[in-house]
């Protein structure tokens, strides 16, 4: 329910001119990868085949990544959730003469040639998806929206029911207008000389999963994790430089799991953030006694979380 009120809320932003895009340069393979990731349970719980094909030179796009990457995942998803079990889904990216050209392409149930002129519609479902469908219909309406925002188009093909479909996202070359060379490609960039294996656990998963989204297009290793006993088993394993931390989680809490990740030979070393809706004093005291050595109130500001990760000195 969080997720279809966030989609209609998105729509009516972009509908009443709300919604203001935050434009970075970033790498068109880093916003595929994080909308993969968004999209990776329902995939894989499909044991679906995903294929991503690139240009072999990296591409850097000026575009709000959270928000491509939200129109990617959502047509993943919605490739994942209308095909059947063990089937392909494909990705490819092409850049032509005046645009970027991003596919996402299944051989799912397809669409009748009378659908597709409505299919990106709000609230549209078409013929034979509803036994599928857990949603509204408004993810491809939410989907055509941001892909405007961004100056480019959405389209759709499909060769009938049961066919399978191909959607195609065209942006225009200004959004990609830096090509980065070989001969750069072969030098680390800044985010993945400073990238850390990050673990992030917030029984929000909205927030878990947004912060993973930013961290992973900055290059960082990021594991997600939605209550606390899952947080410490998941760092067992993981072994993260940094871990942040929300206070409030069930069956263990942030405190209760940085406790414990202390008491572990290799957790003296791990960076841990305290993520909490309360900032007094106290709060922070309660985080450092704890073992914390960073508090950070929600909502996260990005430039904030990404000065303390670039920082080894304790921020208290």
């Amino acid at each position: 329910m969080a997720l279809l009120l966030d989609d209609l809320l998105d729509v009516a932003r972009i509908t009443q001119g709300k919604l203001v895009l935050k434009k970075q340069s970033v790498t068109l393979n880093g916003v595929i990868d994080a909308a993969v990731e968004a999209a990776r349970p329902l995939i894989e719980g499909k044991n679906h085949r995903l294929t991503v094909a690139l240009p072999s030179e990296p591409i850097m796009i000026e575009a709000d990544p959270l928000r491509l990457a939200q129109v990617l995942s959502n047509l993943l998803t919605n490739a994942a959730k209308y095909s059947d079990p063990g089937g392909t889904i494909e990705v490819r990216a092409q850049t032509r003469n005046d645009t970027l050209d991003i596919s996402v392409k299944d051989r799912g149930i397809g669409i009748a040639p009378e659908s597709r002129g409505w299919v990106f519609e709000m609230f549209s479902q078409v013929e034979g998806s509803s036994a599928r469908s857990d949603g509204l219909g408004i993810g491809l309406a939410l989907v055509k929206g941001l892909t405007e925002l961004h100056g480019g188009t959405v389209e759709v093909e499909s060769q009938g029911l049961g066919q399978g479909s191909e959607f195609v996202v065209h942006l225009p070359r200004t959004v990609a207008n830096v090509v980065v060379s070989n001969r750069t490609a072969d030098r680390p960039s800044l985010a993945a000389r400073r990238g850390h294996r990050v673990l992030v656990a917030d029984d929000n998963r909205d927030a878990a999963d947004s912060i993973a989204i930013l961290l992973e297009l900055s290059g960082h290793e990021v594991r997600v994790a939605h209550d606390g006993r899952t947080a410490l088993s998941l760092a067992q394993v993981f072994r993260p430089d940094v871990s942040l931390l929300d206070i409030g989680m069930p069956d263990l809490s942030g405190y209760e799991v940085a406790q414990a990740l202390r008491r572990e030979s290799w957790g003296a070393k791990i960076r841990l953030i305290a993520l909490t809706g309360w900032g007094q004093e106290d709060d922070r005291r309660q985080a450092q006694e704890a073992g914390f050595d960073h508090h950070l109130t929600k909502p996260i500001d990005p430039e904030t979380l990404e000065l303390v990760l670039s920082t080894n000195t304790n921020a208290g």
